[in-house]
């Protein structure tokens, strides 16, 4: 078993392209750290909700050039069985640690394929490359980033010629022709020959970015904005001038690109502590501002947080299911037309406020993947802070147009005398308190995830914080809906709770929704304790069946 190991990493170690991963495997091979070896051997890196993603190093379960290659390879077979045998794929790329050198040899692999490649001019927000698909008619993209997870990883976001995340059966497909790679020695990498795009798709971008807002609404609230360590600063700010608000006032620690995100654990803005560097900033700001803006790394995602307490003094995130609730209820009040679309996981709040607009709504599984082939797509969001509001250009989520439309409601309340909490209590009102919340275990063992699934399945609960369970959806079935994935929904009364393994990290998710009614908004501080109570209740309940 051990002398097979040795001779799989001495394989591998002679086609390594790159010194660095060559020089690391070398010594693990060397020192005959068997362990190691066979965790990073033990498989190949499979395409999850967003392609690939794993930590960096050595060996085909993690990420590096020799993964990059046959990836690249694999698709570039796919594009040219499919009929494209000269089309070009444009790839972009973040700050982390080998973007850069992925990006560099993606491009390598396509123009060797006899397809053309362009890539983006420096690490730029994912949305610009999901525009640029579709802006300069590409036949696919590549986005080098792992978004928001920790510095020792980074990931390979595949997007077909739509401007969509891939899909079953191209991920499929795409991950046969990788299988199929017989040696890195078969695949031709010339040393140039693609092209190096300039200025002109991100102008292009920024000034469709202008589109999402109403003619002459209010532009005057206040923002604090923070780029996570990330590549959404320069895009953002010159998003904002555009539009004419007022220019955020920056977390200067977190403003500039670092692939080590030194000032967070996770540079995650829904993670514990993410946001404290800009909650500090807002508190020592002014004039105050109205509210505060983050973005993930790669700036997909974008994330909420406003003034809260007493006097104000207080500041708080806001879900993603508030954020996505109320640009919902402002595209609906400036008279927007056609489908609103979220995943399953997602409040069922958008369907309340999307029913009573007299506007189509469409539940679809976890990804922006899915979200986006939402047919008539006008707006769609999901729970984990993405948003997309200008579908025909950016067809995944968008954490700069978001912030640009979320900052133009803050302004459209702020000259009502009004605030972003005050339509949420609104919309609590007319269509019931939604209140959401997540219980979500990250683990280094993968199969106590498998563990907990498969408990749940042949031990499911009947009730969970005595509420009685009334149907039980094992979605690896499908439904009349949806196509079949890992996960498990209860419908209580009153609540639901669905189940599932993170296609992007090593968590379980369970995500939780209760829905209180309240007549009035003098009912809310107690509708919002019962809700509060209720799940925590369920969190708990859940938590001893699922054996986490």
């Amino acid at each position: 078993m051990h002398d097979e190991l040795i001779a799989q990493a001495q394989a591998w170690l002679t086609e390594d392209p790159d010194p660095e991963t060559r020089t690391e495997l070398a010594r693990l091979i060397d020192a005959k750290d068997h362990t190691e070896l066979a965790a990073r051997f033990s498989g190949t890196l499979q395409f999850g909700t967003a392609g690939l993603r794993g930590e960096l190093g050595a060996g085909p379960m993690r990420m590096n050039s020799s993964v990059v290659i046959r990836a690249a390879a694999g698709l570039a077979a796919y594009l040219k069985k499919q009929g494209h045998r000269d089309g070009l794929v444009v790839i972009g790329y973040d700050a982390r640690h080998k973007s850069y050198d992925f990006a560099r040899d993606t491009a390598a692999v396509m123009t060797g394929a006899g397809l053309r490649a362009a890539v983006l001019p420096r690490p730029l927000p994912t949305p610009v490359l999901a525009f640029a698909i579709r802006h300069l008619g590409a036949v696919a993209g590549v986005e080098v980033t792992a978004s928001h997870n920790p510095p020792r990883d980074n990931g390979y976001k595949v997007y077909l010629g739509d401007g969509s995340q891939i899909v079953p059966p191209a991920d499929i497909d795409i991950a046969a022709e990788i299988a199929a790679v017989p040696s890195l020695t078969t695949v031709r990498r010339p040393t140039e020959g693609w092209d190096t795009l300039d200025d002109s798709v991100l102008d292009a971008y920024l000034a469709r970015t202008d589109a999402v807002l109403a003619k002459d609404s209010p532009r005057t609230a206040r923002t604090v904005y923070t780029a996570m360590h990330g590549v959404g600063r320069d895009v953002l700010l010159a998003a904002f001038a555009r539009a004419g608000f007022p220019e955020p006032a920056l977390v200067t620690e977190q403003a500039d690109p670092d692939p080590d995100f030194p000032t967070v654990a996770f540079p995650n803005p829904e993670e514990p502590g993410a946001m404290d560097l800009a909650f500090a900033t807002a508190r020592a700001t002014t004039p105050a501002p109205d509210l505060i803006i983050a973005n993930d790394p790669d700036a997909d995602r974008c994330a909420v947080a406003v003034r809260d307490g007493q006097d104000g003094a207080d500041w708080r995130m806001l879900r993603g299911d508030e954020v996505g609730a109320l640009l919902a209820a402002h595209l609906v009040r400036r008279g927007a037309t056609g489908t609103f679309a979220e995943s399953i996981v997602s409040s069922s709040l958008l369907g309340r406020i999307a029913e009573k607009a007299g506007l189509p709504h469409v539940e679809t599984l976890t990804g922006f993947k899915w979200i986006a082939r939402a047919e008539g797509l006008r707006y769609g969001y999901e729970e984990a802070l993405g948003y997309c509001v200008d579908p025909d250009g950016v067809r995944d989520k968008d954490g700069i147009t978001a912030a640009l439309l979320i900052t133009e409601l803050a302004s459209q309340l702020k000259e009502e005398g009004r605030t972003l909490l005050d339509l949420l209590d609104d919309l609590a009102v007319e269509h019931g308190l939604h209140a959401t919340d997540q219980l979500s275990v990250r683990v280094e063992d993968l199969s106590l995830i498998t563990a907990a699934m498969r408990r749940l399945r042949e031990q499911p609960p009947t009730e969970l914080a005595g509420l009685p369970i009334i149907r039980t959806d094992d979605l690896t079935r499908g439904t009349d809906t949806l196509p079949p994935t890992d996960g498990l929904r209860y419908t209580l009364e009153g609540a639901r709770v669905i189940v599932r393994p993170s296609g992007t990290e090593p968590k379980l998710k369970c995500y939780l929704e209760v829905v209180v009614p309240v007549a009035t908004h003098a009912g809310l501080p107690e509708a919002r304790a019962q809700a509060t109570a209720l799940l925590e209740s369920i969190k708990r309940d859940l938590s001893t069946a699922a054996g986490i």
